[in-house]
């Protein structure tokens, strides 16, 4: 069973009350009660329980603190270890699921109490299994259909986890109409951000030194750009020496909105990314610097910024193409990521170049703050002859096609900011491709920082700028693009654009044998 977390919320608030108003008729004389707040003194919790007695005489001036109190009713105060279980047990039975989640973490006691399955079933049943609520039990059924199946009534908090598992489900069934809507030029989802908005996903770092001791950094910011997701971290003093870093574990948080304001909120990770930062020492490689800061790229949409000086870390950040984002984000576990389902084309044995036409390129060039680039090119193909070193070719943009070429706007910089100090590194900026096949389907997508560098000016009779070349390559891929520097204009031109396919990849998804 997945299990359920404690979430710390970046805006707790310590009080919080519930009105008995909505008390059943046949409730004992004690049944009233205001949980007044939770109270932290050295080493201990309590919680206060304010008792109104309804056959009490008037007190008009008792507890003026609590502008919920009526004059009319006398009170009593009491600690919570001068009642017995029972009687906590039945006051904590007229509490809501917000509540009783929020009860359970004032100590070891109202643990034990607010995680009865008694309790939880009661509330479950009231939110999924009334008549009235059949479609919503439906849904549920439809996307837990494990839950049903299994026997695990006896183990406490069971019916708490099954509720709010119930909770992210629903939840999750609203915001498939909105991930059925796709953007017509990438093929994806086109309202990825709202979606993750109100299923309340964050990300979480987890960086763990030689030493086995385990750091969780909070994210500074996430900020989206086309068909990516950049997240940042500033290490905030919890990381010294970049050498002393073991791994990096990248999870996808996912908490449940409560009704009253609590110090934790119950949730779930998904393990997105981990990183063996020792594997990686012969592969990364440096990217752009300024006179404080190195930027290392430890593989694609990877990347960590050093003090030049003393190599520690200064911020870490990841670019994350929204492809599957929102499936990867909530749907893995702890310890496992979410494992996207194997998608090849449909069997083609008529067409002699199946694979090697009717692919769609969809690039953005960006920063952290603006955007450079956008554009669509379709129809793309590689003819059976063209087909050398393993590679087909895919050419967007051709050098001597001046109708092709396009200008970017803006600078080519690469923003970063740590806890005291900001800048901006040079000829660094962020590229998130999508390449469709002639299915308007996802054949490979691509988000990262990349550098490009200055190579010898070709002869040109178009251009006389400065030429910088940038080469993106993986297993799977390479791009290779060509920009120009207008001294007149003030700005960039790109001028060449290929996309490099391994043959390799083509035969595995299109089922060929090039």
């Amino acid at each position: 069973m997945e299990k359920l977390v404690a979430l710390e919320d970046s805006t707790p608030e310590p009080t919080w009350s519930r009105s008995p108003a909505a008390a059943p008729e046949e409730s004992p004389a004690w049944v009233c009660c205001h949980l007044s707040g939770v109270f932290f003194g050295a080493g201990h919790a309590r919680l206060t329980l304010i008792l109104k007695m309804p056959d009490s005489p008037p007190r008009s001036s008792a507890f003026p603190i609590f502008p919920w109190f009526d004059a009319g009713v006398s009170c009593r105060v009491l600690c919570s270890s001068q009642l017995p279980p029972e009687i906590l047990m039945k006051i904590l039975s007229y509490l809501d699921a917000s509540a009783l989640y929020s009860i359970s973490h004032i100590n070891k006691l109202f643990y034990q109490l607010a995680n009865d399955n008694g309790l939880w079933h009661r509330i479950y049943m009231a939110e999924f299994g009334k008549q009235k609520n059949r479609q919503k039990s439906k849904s549920v059924e439809e996307l837990l259909p494990s839950m049903a199946m299994e026997k695990r009534d006896g183990a406490a908090g069971y019916w708490k986890w099954l509720y709010f598992k119930a909770v992210a489900a629903c939840d999750m069934n609203k915001c498939k109409r909105l991930l059925r809507q796709t953007n017509r030029d990438t093929g994806l989802p086109s309202k990825t951000e709202e979606v993750l908005r109100n299923l309340h996903v964050t990300w979480e770092l987890t960086v763990t030194n030689k030493s086995g001791h385990e750091s969780t950094l909070e994210q500074s910011w996430a900020k989206f750009c086309g068909t990516s997701v950049t997240l940042y971290w500033t290490a905030g003093g919890h990381l010294s020496d970049y050498r002393q870093i073991s791994t990096l574990h990248l999870h996808g948080v996912r908490s449940i909105s409560l009704k009253c304001p609590s110090l934790k909120k119950p949730g779930w990770r998904s393990l997105m990314e981990k990183v063996d930062i020792e594997s990686l020492a012969t592969s990364t490689q440096t990217i752009g610097q300024d006179r404080v800061v190195q930027l290392l790229l430890l593989r694609p949409g990877i990347v960590i910024g050093l003090w030049k000086e003393q190599l520690s870390v200064a911020f870490v950040m990841f670019t994350l193409h929204i492809h599957s984002l929102v499936e990867r984000s909530i749907r893995g576990t702890s310890v496992c990521p979410y494992q996207e389902p194997v998608v090849k084309a449909p069997f083609n044995d008529i067409d002699p170049d199946y694979g090697l036409h009717g692919y769609q390129l969809h690039i953005v060039l960006h920063n952290t703050g603006s955007e450079l680039m956008s554009a669509r090119f379709p129809s793309l193909f590689c003819h059976r002859t063209c087909i050398s070193n393993g590679l087909i070719h895919l050419v967007a943009i051709k050098r001597g096609s001046l109708s092709q070429h396009i200008p970017l706007l803006g600078d080519i910089i690469l923003p970063w900011q740590s806890d005291s100090l900001e800048g901006k590194l040079e000829n660094c900026f962020i590229m998130s491709l999508t390449l469709l096949d002639e299915f308007s389907k996802p054949f490979k997508c691509v988000s990262t920082p990349i550098a490009m560098r200055l190579i010898k000016k070709p002869v040109s009779y178009s251009y006389d700028g400065d030429h910088y070349q940038i080469h993106y390559h993986d297993s799977d891929i390479q791009v290779k693009m060509t920009l120009v520097w207008m001294e007149e204009q003030q700005h960039f031109v790109l001028i060449s654009l290929v996309v490099y396919v391994t043959v390799l990849r083509i035969n595995e998804y299109f089922g060929r044998d090039y």
